[in-house]
C-alpha cells in the first residue's frame, strides 16, 4: 500500500483510510477494523457517530445498529477474531444475534466515545462487505407487452432461419420473451426491512414521474438492434433500441432520476453517468444459464468462459427490425431469479405513470 495515497472509503460523507492486512489473518484480504484504541476516552473529530443514537444506561452507554444477518460473519471474523479486536481496541462489548436471525447488533461500553468509535468501525465493515454482495433486485421497465413479445418471437424465428449457420448463433442465447425488460439499476437488498425501504423510496419517486409524464403512460417504440462491444463478429449481448414515440427524452430522464434517488438513499451504486437503456434480446450468458438476469451493462457480466457469436449477418438483415410499440405505465422493483404468474420477474414493489 502507498502510505502517501492509501485507499479511502466514504461512509455517510466521512472519509476513512482502508487498512490492508495479510490474507492469512482473515478470510478476506481487507481489514477495516482500525488499529489502536481511542486515547483516554477522547474520540477524534473524524470518528464521531452522527447516524446512530447512543443511549446512556445505568452501566454506561449503548447503541443498537440494524445490520442484515448475512453480514454478521464479517463483523465476527475468522474464529471471532475481528469482533475480539474491535472490542479490545475500543473497550466495548459487541453483541451479535445468531447467524440467520435478523436483529440488531448492540454495542455497549462505559464511555460514550468508545461506543461511538466501535459503531463507526462496524459501519465501515458493513459498508465495505455490502458492496461485495451480489444484487438481489433491480428496477425495471417491463417490455413484455404482448405486441413486443410477438415482434420478438418473429425476430427470433427469422434469425434462426436465416443466420443459424453463423458462429455461436442458436436458440439458447435468446431472451425469454416473458422477461423482456429495461434494467434501470441494480440493488443488493439483504433482508425484508431493506426491501420495504426500497419500496418506500420507489413510492417517493411517483410524483416526479407523473410530473414528467403528465400523469399518462409513455408510448414507446421498440425498433432496431445494436450490440454492446466493438467487434460485431464477436458479440456477447445484442439489444433492442427503445425510444419514446414523440421523440422526447422522458424515459431517459425518468431512469436517470430514479438512479439518482436510489443512490442518494444509499440503496444503489452508480455505475454509469447515465443509464444505458437497452432491451436485451440475445445474451451469451443465457447459453449456460437461462435464468441469468441482464444487469444493465457489460461491466457486471462475467466474460470468462463465454462463447461469443457472430452478429454481422443479424445486424445486416435485422438492424431495423420493428418489435412494435406499446404504452409503458409502470416501474417495477423486480426480484432476481424469480418468476410470477405472468412469466415476468416477481415484483416487490411498483409505481404507475398514470
Amino acid at each position: 500500500m502507498d502510505v502517501l495515497r492509501p485507499p479511502l472509503i466514504n461512509i455517510n460523507g466521512r472519509i476513512y483510510r482502508r487498512n490492508i492486512i495479510k490474507e492469512e489473518h482473515y478470510e478476506e484480504e481487507e481489514d477495516f477494523s482500525y488499529m489502536g484504541p481511542p486515547e483516554s476516552g477522547d474520540l477524534a473529530e473524524d470518528e464521531t457517530c452522527d447516524t446512530h443514537l447512543i443511549e446512556q444506561t445505568d452501566k454506561g452507554f449503548r447503541c443498537a445498529i440494524d445490520v442484515p444477518s448475512v453480514l454478521y460473519k464479517y463483523i465476527i471474523g475468522k474464529k471471532g477474531e475481528t469482533r475480539r479486536r474491535l472490542e479490545s481496541d475500543t473497550k466495548t462489548s459487541i453483541s451479535i444475534p445468531k447467524q440467520g436471525v435478523e436483529g440488531q447488533i448492540v454495542i455497549t461500553g462505559s464511555q460514550k466515545a468508545a461506543v461511538s468509535s466501535a459503531v463507526t468501525r462496524v459501519e465501515v465493515l458493513v459498508e465495505s462487505f455490502r458492496k461485495k454482495q451480489p444484487f438481489t433486485h433491480f428496477l425495471s421497465f417491463p417490455l413484455n407487452d404482448p405486441k413486443i413479445q410477438e415482434g420478438f418471437l418473429r425476430f427470433k424465428d427469422e434469425v434462426l432461419q436465416q443466420c443459424s449457420q453463423d458462429h455461436g448463433v442458436d436458440g439458447s442465447i435468446f431472451q425469454n420473451p416473458a422477461k423482456l425488460h429495461l434494467t434501470v439499476g441494480t440493488l443488493a437488498l439483504l433482508n425484508d426491512m431493506e426491501v420495504r425501504k426500497a419500496c418506500d423510496h420507489l413510492q417517493e419517486c411517483q410524483n416526479f414521474i407523473r410530473d414528467l409524464t403528465a400523469g399518462k403512460p409513455l408510448l414507446l417504440d421498440v425498433t432496431g438492434i445494436e450490440y454492446m462491444n466493438d467487434d460485431p463478429a464477436m458479440v456477447d449481448v445484442l439489444y433492442a433500441k427503445v425510444n419514446v414515440k414523440d421523440g422526447s427524452d422522458k424515459l431517459q430522464v425518468i431512469a436517470d432520476r430514479l438512479v439518482e434517488h436510489f443512490v442518494s438513499a444509499g440503496l444503489m451504486v452508480r455505475e454509469w453517468d447515465r443509464v444505458k437503456l437497452h432491451g436485451t434480446v440475445m445474451n451469451t450468458l443465457f447459453r449456460k444459464d437461462s435464468t441469468v438476469e441482464d444487469s444493465g451493462g457489460p461491466g457486471r457480466q462475467t466474460i470468462s468462459e463465454r462463447e461469443a457469436f457472430d452478429a454481422r449477418n443479424i445486424l445486416k438483415k435485422f438492424g431495423a427490425h420493428c418489435f412494435g410499440d406499446f404504452e409503458l405505465n409502470t416501474v417495477l422493483l423486480s426480484q432476481r431469479f424469480s418468476t410470477d404468474c405472468t412469466g415476468y420477474y416477481t415484483s416487490a414493489g411498483s409505481i404507475n405513470f398514470s
